[in-house]
């Protein structure tokens, strides 16, 4: 195993002093930063989902830029635009705040469909075409971006090109009270300065890059990665498993997702201590990798499946391997 694997298990649990609960939401966060993969979070204002990336950037010693998307944001002011110097007569480009390691895009759906469509090349490509020359982003380069739900106004619904370039969606549920009283308890040490701990880097970049390619030797059984595809492409299929539910699902997941359940449940493992990957690892995870994924079909609405409710289905019908 990496010696690096200390410093995460240290990075997860100053998460866990910062942000109360959540312990999901914080195991997605280090996987999204072990597997290069882009993190959507979502949930109702006021659940620190802005906390959290932040307390993560602050953790590891790289460039971090906070973007507040706005109805009135245009892609220029992600992306960066070419200014005339007046003294040389020359168009010079100046790097918008996507040029960082760590990108929090917060609020990303309230940003018009133009500001959402840029995004998509930095996103898939690691890379920004603007006036005519190609740049490359840091190779530690992520977007962990938040929203609200989609029933609020001023919400506009991404793309789907761009969901399916994040490679989790994680949904963010609101804490039970004795979590909701540990916030008040902490808030009030905070406030009277019982809490000073010292923010201290804990990872590199090339640490973090160095995890990656650990990550990418985890052993995955020839079992474990025909569950996965066939946990993806029920998706597509889900007729053949059970008849009545022919009709649910109107789009499923693409090969995209496999991609991402194999690189997410590696990281997983990885975390964990292991160097293989278990179908539980795929299991634990295919919910934040498919919902941003399918869609539901008029008919399935009307018979009041969700998207949660068709990925456990799946999980039910899809037969888990035995381990030999």
């Amino acid at each position: 195993m990496s010696n690096h694997l200390p410093a995460f298990k240290k990075l997860k649990q100053h998460l866990q002093k910062v942000i109360v609960g959540q312990e999901s939401v914080l195991e997605r966060m280090l996987i999204a930063l072990l597997t290069g993969g882009h993190l959507l979070l979502e949930g109702a204002p006021g659940l620190a989902k802005t906390t959290a990336v932040k307390t993560l950037s602050a953790a590891v010693k790289s460039s971090f830029q906070r973007i507040q998307f706005t109805p009135d944001l245009i892609p220029g002011d992600v992306m960066g635009s070419e200014i005339l110097d007046l003294k040389t007569g020359t168009l010079n480009f100046i790097k918008g705040p996507i040029f960082n390691e760590i990108v929090l895009a917060d609020e990303i759906n309230r940003a018009p469909p133009k500001v959402q469509s840029a995004l998509l090349e930095a996103m898939a490509e690691k890379q920004v075409t603007a006036g005519g020359k190609t740049r490359q982003l840091p190779d530690l380069f992520i977007v962990m971006a938040t929203q609200n739900p989609l029933e609020q106004s001023g919400t506009y619904p991404l793309p789907e090109a761009q969901l399916d370039r994040f490679m989790l969606h994680v949904v963010l549920g609101y804490p039970t009270e004795v979590e909701e009283l540990e916030i008040l308890k902490r808030d009030r040490a905070h406030h009277f300065g019982e809490d000073k701990e010292m923010i201290d880097a804990f990872l590199t970049p090339e640490m973090v890059l160095e995890a990656r390619h650990k990550v990418s030797e985890q052993f995955v059984s020839p079992e474990v990665e025909k569950y996965m595809v066939a946990l993806v492409s029920a998706t597509r299929k889900l007729g053949d498993y059970d008849s009545s539910l022919a009709e649910v699902i109107d789009i499923g997941a693409s090969p995209r997702a496999t991609l991402s359940l194999l690189h997410s449940a590696s990281a997983k493992a990885w975390l964990a201590g292991r160097d293989f990957v278990t179908p539980d690892d795929a299991i634990d995870l295919l919910p934040d990798i498919l919902r941003h994924r399918i869609s539901i079909s008029f008919a399935g609405r009307a018979q009041k499946w969700t998207e949660d409710a068709v990925i456990q289905k799946i999980i039910e019908l899809v037969p888990v391997p035995i381990e030999s």
